[in-house]
């Protein structure tokens, strides 16, 4: 894989002042000849010198790095008392801060009425989001802001209506420096997410602002494990960003199983490779180019048991094991995709400490880490690390105007689809887990409603069954306005937000024992970011369901007494089954769907069309029940 870096616009900036200071330095030289520290500044590192190798075990270390210069937490040795030199500022003067505010899976919710909550606390929004980041930059000579992934994609109506770019002016607005590319990022395909890049009017629906083209990203996407038939990658594969004369190095990635995450039109002729091998080889080109501070941005991460903003307790999920493949070079892993906070410490393989973190979802949590690089070693000294994931409370902080002006520039375009009521509900209509959405491993009623709405509406083409995947699902039905509506009342706006890919129904040929095998197919594979994805399952379709998760992985499933209309289903009779596109292709490990022939597919039109139309006709519309599936 070729790979080129990218310096940073403030490094190129510190290139020229380094230039000037070292010309200024030159006319001075035989001034300060003896001065030691000019010399240790302009000396190389030496080879054999590892920050990995100089780890401290005393929790003294861990205290705050951020103290004033004349302060001794950051010597490693005690001179000599006859050193004429202060030894202690000459340490210091070594050392440089480097702060990083990080987030994941925003998914384009810039509205601060966007449902989220920490511990019933209103929190996110882009206008407070961005206000966090400013009170926490604040006394921060060097501060960068860097994300996971699931920036775009996802997306309620305000952002998804119109190809998330309003996501991305909001996050060009508070700040946004680099972010790793997530599966999200592919739900309209790579040439769509190279648009979201480098701006330009979308090829169908045009520009929304015509005397305002859409100007794209000002920050760097980083696709370092996304690659095409010939190992290139889309976007870069990492970002340089030189921090006082010490160069740090951001790789970005996807998770590997990203193919089975998006639609399989969008991404051909791109691989999704292993993200530890990438990343290491990755690091090793940085290496090559003197870069030893290396940070990777990972959409991928863990689930942590118990809950909790800041901590790391019971964690399981693919980032345990792929810590333990990153090479001790690497310094610190920013992570994602399972929308948990969390913050950890992990041994790298040569037993060294290594920062961990994730950001919780829907900039509800910023993770702010503070780095300390020694400017002798041109790495980061990991035992002065610290991390603290902070809420973005709303109660607490005041929303940022600039992002209050991009909201008010999109709010007109997205008032006709809020006003338009499309039916009514009688109760919340809700996505498994508490809070709800947290849990894609139970029966929810609004994956049975959605589900419900398929099967009727392609039945003119026999379909008999419906089934659909719960990442799909991206919001609840609630009873309560949203706006001014009226309680009960579903808009457009709402129903979009629900249901926000434009999948298209269709509807396949199946066999008894491929249903049986689909419904198995809700226990994933091991590599998986969640070990069960518990399909809706449409009206008269009933089993039972036995299931053995250990450490967060689903290793045995046991799927019975599968009836369709009080009628045992025969294992050898073909039944007519309706999923989305996304299924059909065998996304989310639903790898039976796609051994269906794609020339027996029916197509049964959008998946949000389906649902609109069956909420107008069957209006008021009750939760269905969550008993379809008999957990034993």
């Amino acid at each position: 894989m070729a790979v080129q870096a990218k310096l940073g616009k403030r490094g190129k900036f510190r290139q020229l002042l380094t230039l000037l200071a070292v010309f200024c330095l030159a006319a001075t030289a035989v001034a300060f000849a003896n001065t030691a520290s000019a010399h240790d500044r302009d000396g190389g590192r030496s080879d054999d010198e590892s920050s990995e190798d100089e780890q401290s075990d005393d929790d003294d270390d861990e205290s705050d790095h951020e103290s004033d210069d004349d302060e001794s937490d950051h010597d490693d040795d005690d001179d000599d008392d006859d050193d004429d030199d202060d030894s202690d500022d000459d340490d210091d003067d070594d050392l440089v801060d480097l702060q990083l505010l990080a987030f994941n899976d925003y998914h384009g919710h810039l509205e601060a009425t966007t449902p989220g909550s920490v511990g019933g606390v209103p929190a996110g929004g882009s206008e407070f989001l961005s206000a966090k980041l400013s009170e926490l930059r604040a006394g921060h000579e060097n501060s960068l802001t860097v994300a996971a992934g699931d920036l775009i994609g996802g997306s309620p109506a305000f952002s998804g209506l119109f190809h998330d770019e309003p996501s991305v002016e909001s996050l060009n607005a508070l700040g946004l420096d680099v972010s790793s590319v997530g599966n999200h990022e592919f739900d309209e395909g790579v040439t769509e997410l190279l648009r979201m890049q480098g701006g330009g009017c979308h090829p169908i629906d045009g520009c929304y602002f015509p005397t305002q083209p859409y100007a794209g990203a000002d920050f760097q996407w980083l696709s370092a494990n996304v690659v095409d038939q010939n190992g290139q990658t889309p976007l870069p594969p990492y970002w340089v960003e030189e921090i006082d004369d010490v160069k740090v190095g951001f790789i970005g990635m996807t998770l590997e199983g990203t193919s089975n995450l998006v639609a399989a039109a969008g991404i051909v002729g791109y691989q999704f490779l292993d993200e530890a091998e990438t990343a290491n080889r990755v690091a090793e080109t940085l290496r090559e180019d003197d870069v030893e501070a290396i940070v990777v941005l990972l959409h991928e991460g863990g689930v942590p048991n118990p809950f909790a903003i800041n901590g790391c307790q019971g964690i399981s999920g693919p980032i345990v094991a792929i810590n333990g493949a990153l090479s001790p070079a690497i310094d610190a892993v920013i992570t994602g995709h399972t929308h948990q906070p969390y913050t950890c410490v992990f041994d790298d393989p040569a037993g060294n400490p290594r920062t961990i973190t994730s950001a919780y979802s829907f900039g509800r949590v910023v993770s702010e880490i503070n780095l300390v690089l020694d400017k002798e070693t041109d790495d980061v000294r990991r035992d002065l690390t610290t991390v603290t994931n902070h809420v973005v409370d709303q109660t607490v902080l005041t929303a940022d105007p600039a992002l209050t002006a991009v909201i008010d520039k999109w709010t007109p375009l997205v008032i006709p689809a809020r006003e338009t009521q499309i039916g009514t509900i009688v109760s919340d209509i809700t996505r498994g887990g508490v809070p709800t959405g947290s849990d894609r491993g139970v029966e929810s009623a609004a994956g049975n409603l959605i589900a419900d709405a398929q099967l009727w509406s392609s039945s003119a083409a026999g379909a008999q069954i419906a089934l659909m995947n719960p990442g799909g699902v991206r919001s609840d039905l609630t009873f309560v306005a949203s706006g001014t509506e009226g309680d009960g009342v579903v808009t457009f706006a709402e129903a979009f937000t629900f249901q926000p890919f434009g999948n298209t129904l269709q509807t396949i040929p199946m066999t008894g024992a491929q249903v049986v095998t689909a419904l198995e197919q809700q226990c994933q594979p091991a590599a998986a970011s969640r070990p069960f994805l518990h399909l809706g399952v449409s009206e008269g379709l009933t089993y039972d369901l036995a299931t053995t998760i250990t450490a967060g992985t689903c290793t045995s499933v046991s799927i019975t007494n599968v009836l369709l209309n009080g009628v045992a289903l025969s294992p050898s009779t073909t039944y007519f089954v309706t999923v989305n596109s996304f299924l059909a292709d065998g996304g989310d490990n639903f790898g039976v769907f796609a051994t269906v022939a794609a020339s027996l597919r029916v197509d049964g039109g959008n998946d949000l069309e389906a649902l609109v139309n069956y909420l107008g006709t069957f209006s008021p519309v009750a939760p269905p029940p969550t008993d379809r599936a008999n957990e034993l």
